[in-house]
């Protein structure tokens, strides 16, 4: 008996890397798959349906089952024949992975607005497509978990990714909110930040010894090691979890904190912005944050 016997998983961007990695997982755990991919390239260029239609042979031909779907998260009603095909092909649906996304990593100010939209769309109103489909069968069934994929360049902060950073720290939120919004209905809403090598990632520079370090220790967090995490928030093991930002290192698993008040100073006349400069900034500074990113903040090797 798997964890995921009887459930339906719907898993965006399953054709490759990590979501792959999620979907042969969730099928051997004995979930019925459904394996979403647009068949893109890093950048979102579309290439074929080849990814999702490969990942569904190999989960059959493990004993387990699965189907394809090639829709765009992007567009409202290709995310919502992800979870039509979940229920036509299987009856129900009890989890969403919302792991499907692209990068078009530039400098800020040489950032388009193409560069812009296109990100937002597949990562943050695709999650938000998705999601919502699932809705209603949730609501009805009064059980359901969803699996928002964020990242510690949301989380904490990265070079070139203003577009990526934003729409994956937008997803925590949109999680938050699912979460209070649908707990009354038993339905849970949780984020992963994996740290795990995927061609996503394969494109960082390898120009200096230390960019050459960094790659090889990143190679060493294979994707699979993301998928034991997905599979426990996606089955019943999990039915008190909720709300939370949880991270996969190799081995390690992290809960990451969320932003709460921590210093507060009081002036009964008012401030100015003179007194905000004079009084609030000098008792405050010790506890401002720094151009700090996830390599400065998580410095010690995987383990």
């Amino acid at each position: 008996m798997g964890v995921l016997d009887g459930k339906v998983v719907a898993i965006t961007g399953a054709g490759r890397g990590i979501g792959r990695e999620l979907a042969l997982a969730a099928a051997k755990a004995g979930g019925h798959i459904v394996v979403n991919d647009f068949g893109t390239s890093t950048d979102g260029e579309r290439e074929d349906d080849a990814p999702a239609a490969e990942v569904v042979k190999e989960i059959e031909s493990a004993g387990g089952v699965a189907f394809a779907n090639y829709a765009s998260v992007a567009d409202p009603a290709g995310a919502t024949s992800i979870v039509e095909d979940a229920v036509e092909q299987f009856g129900r649906i009890d989890a969403v992975v919302n792991n499907a996304g692209f990068l078009r990593d530039r400098i800020w100010h040489k950032m388009s607005a193409v560069d812009w939209q296109q990100v937002i769309d597949v990562h943050l109103n695709g999650a938000f497509h998705v999601s919502k489909a699932a809705t209603p069968y949730f609501r009805e069934q009064q059980s359901g978990s969803f699996v928002q994929f964020t990242s510690t360049s949301g989380l904490l902060g990265n070079f070139g990714q203003a577009n990526y950073s934003a729409a994956k720290l937008g997803i925590v939120g949109l999680s938050q909110s699912i979460a209070l919004d649908m707990a009354r209905y038993g339905v849970r809403s949780n984020c992963i930040a994996p740290f795990a090598w995927s061609r996503m990632i394969a494109s960082i520079p390898t120009d200096t010894e230390e960019q050459r370090e960094r790659v090889e220790k990143l190679k060493t967090m294979s994707a699979d090691k993301v998928a034991p995490l997905v599979v426990f928030l996606a089955s019943d093991l999990s039915k008190e979890v909720t709300n939370q930002i949880l991270s996969v290192r190799k081995n390690e698993i992290f809960l990451f904190s969320k932003p709460r008040p921590i210093r507060s100073m009081h002036r009964a006349e008012g401030w100015t912005a003179e007194t905000i400069a004079s009084d609030l900034v000098p008792a405050f500074k010790s506890d401002f944050y720094g151009l700090d990113r996830s390599p400065t903040l998580i410095d010690w090797d995987p383990i």
